[in-house]
């Protein structure tokens, strides 16, 4: 859709939703490799389980005080009375599956920068270290899973991770640029592939 600003994007964008905006051309798509960011997008995509992503958007800087600015050796220690304080917080999904399972994946998170040095070089490798790039013409060609996703959850489940199905996998590759999936039109497609040539 073209914007005021005359650029095309990604079909899903809401023009009239600045924020929704500023995420697309900003944001989604770009490879992360910090892990604080890593463990943010992971808080934030398990949220959104079941909800639209622009909800949970919303909720970021809501998400950013109440978990510790995505600290996840903080949050790996919140207890019960932590866990009430998040309930009460309406500024966030107060859903107690949903909070226990960001605490129990901080510290799953933990250990595996323990055991690979970091967590971004642990979750790279189900892409082989490099973004999968799609060729996206319309809604019809976007993804809910693939065989990369697929095998991230598996492993994530089995390693303690919750709320980490493959479509939860799916979307945390979009918003951390494992995976590029910008319309073949979009203005961000071949942006953030440069992104990517200028990191390495």
């Amino acid at each position: 859709m073209t914007g005021p600003d005359g650029k095309y994007r990604c079909l899903w964008v809401d023009l009239s939703k600045p924020d929704y905006v500023a995420y697309h051309d900003r944001e989604w798509g770009v490879p992360v490799y910090d892990d604080r960011k890593m463990f943010e997008f992971l808080i934030l995509e398990t949220a959104q389980a079941g909800l639209s992503w622009y909800t949970v958007l919303r909720k970021r800087e809501a998400y950013r005080r109440a978990f510790a600015g995505f600290d996840p050796e903080q949050v790996a220690r919140y207890a019960e009375s932590g866990i009430q304080q998040l309930l009460a917080n309406p500024g966030i999904v107060r859903n107690r599956a949903k909070i226990t399972a960001a605490i129990a994946n901080a510290r799953q998170f933990l250990r595996i920068q323990e055991q690979y040095g970091s967590f971004q070089a642990y979750i790279w490798q189900f892409v082989d270290y490099e973004p999968v790039v799609n060729t996206i013409r319309g809604l019809e060609d976007y993804l809910a899973t693939s065989r990369e996703s697929d095998a991230m959850s598996k492993d994530l489940k089995a390693r303690g991770f919750k709320f980490i199905g493959s479509t939860v996998c799916y979307a945390y590759m979009q918003a951390t640029g494992m995976v590029n999936d910008h319309l073949l039109t979009c203005f961000r497609r071949e942006e953030v592939g440069m992104a990517r040539r200028i990191m390495q």
